[in-house]
C-alpha cells in the first residue's frame, strides 16, 4: 500500500507560510514580533489555505497509519482475497538490512506457487524487522520467522502446494526452505554457494535470484550458525516462533535483520 509523500507536504506547508508572512525583516528576530507581524500580513485566505494544508497533512499521516494497521490486519487473515494475490509475471524486491540492499527478481514461470506467496507476504510487510537467523558463512543465508509471535505462529501452518524446480540452487538464487512435500510457510534461504549438487534433488525450488547486493548477503552476521533456530528440519525453531524479535535480541544480539522488505514498482 502506498501513502502520500509527506515530504512534499511539508515543503508545500513551506511554501504556504512564506506566501502568507513574507520575508523576514530586521529586528524580527524577536519571536514574539515575528508572531504578531506574521497575523498582521496573513489575510483571511491565507489563513484558510494554511488551515486546509495541514487538514491534508494531518490526513496523510492518519492514511499512513492505517495502511500500517490494515497490512498488520490483513497479516492475521491469511484466508482474505488481499493477501492471495496473483504476482506480476516479474517482480522485483528490494530488501532493506542492516548491512545494506539486497534487490531480487522474481518470475512465476519459475515457481508460480512459490513467488505468488512470497509476493504477498512481502507486500504486506510479514518480513520486516525479521532476522536473519540462521547463517552459515558461504553456504546460506536464512530468513523468514515473523517478529511478532502471534503472526510467526499463524503463518508458520500455511504452507503451499510444491512446484517443479526449474531453475538450478545455483550463488545468488533464493528458495523455500521446507521439512515435507507441500510443506513450504514462509522461510527461505540465499545460496551463498552453487548448491546445486545437493539441492536440486531435494529438490528445493528457486523463485528468485539476487541481482544486486550478493555481497551484503555474504557479509551477514554468521557467527552463530545453528544456533538461533536452526532450519525447520532440526525442530529446535519453536523458542524463535514463542519468542519473537525480543527472543533473538536478547539472546543473539548480533544478527543481522531484514528492516523492510518492499514490492519495486518497475520503471
Amino acid at each position: 500500500m502506498e501513502c502520500c509523500d509527506l515530504s512534499q507536504l511539508s515543503k508545500l506547508i513551506g511554501s504556504q507560510l512564506k506566501a502568507a508572512t513574507g520575508r523576514r525583516t530586521p529586528g524580527s528576530w524577536n519571536p514574539r514580533n515575528r508572531w504578531r507581524a506574521m497575523d498582521a500580513k496573513m489575510t483571511s485566505m491565507n489563513k484558510w489555505t494554511l488551515l486546509t494544508v495541514f487538514a491534508v497533512l494531518i490526513g496523510a499521516i492518519a492514511l499512513a497509519s492505517a495502511s500500517g494497521q490494515s497490512d498488520r490486519t490483513l497479516l492475521l487473515q491469511p484466508d482474505n482475497p488481499e493477501v492471495n494475490q496473483r504476482a506480476p509475471d516479474v517482480t522485483h524486491v528490494r530488501l532493506e538490512t542492516t548491512k545494506g540492499i539486497i534487490r531480487l527478481e522474481m518470475r512465476r514461470a519459475w515457481a508460480p506457487h512459490g513467488v505468488d506467496h512470497f509476493y504477498n507476504l512481502v507486500r504486506h510487510g510479514y518480513y520486516d524487522n525479521a532476522a536473519v537467523f540462521r547463517v552459515l558463512a558461504g553456504r546460506w543465508a536464512q530468513f523468514g520467522i515473523n517478529g511478532d509471535p502471534r503472526v510467526a505462529q499463524l503463518w508458520r501452518s500455511r504452507a503451499i502446494p510444491d512446484d517443479p524446480r526449474v531453475e538450478s540452487n545455483v550463488r545468488g538464487t533464493v528458495a523455500f526452505a521446507f521439512k515435507d512435500p507441500n510443506g513450504r510457510t514462509t522461510q527461505l534461504f540465499i545460496n551463498l554457494r552453487d548448491n546445486s549438487a545437493t539441492h536440486d534433488a531435494e529438490p528445493f525450488v528457486p523463485i528468485a535470484k539476487v541481482v544486486r547486493g550478493m555481497d551484503v548477503a555474504d557479509a551477514l552476521y554468521s557467527e552463530y550458525g545453528e544456533q538461533a533456530g536452526g532450519g525447520i528440519r532440526a525442530g529446535k525453531q519453536d523458542p524463535v516462533f514463542a519468542g519473537g524479535s525480543e527472543y533473538l535480541k536478547r539472546n543473539f544480539p548480533r544478527l543481522d535483520y531484514i528492516v523492510k522488505a518492499t514490492i519495486e514498482r518497475e520503471p
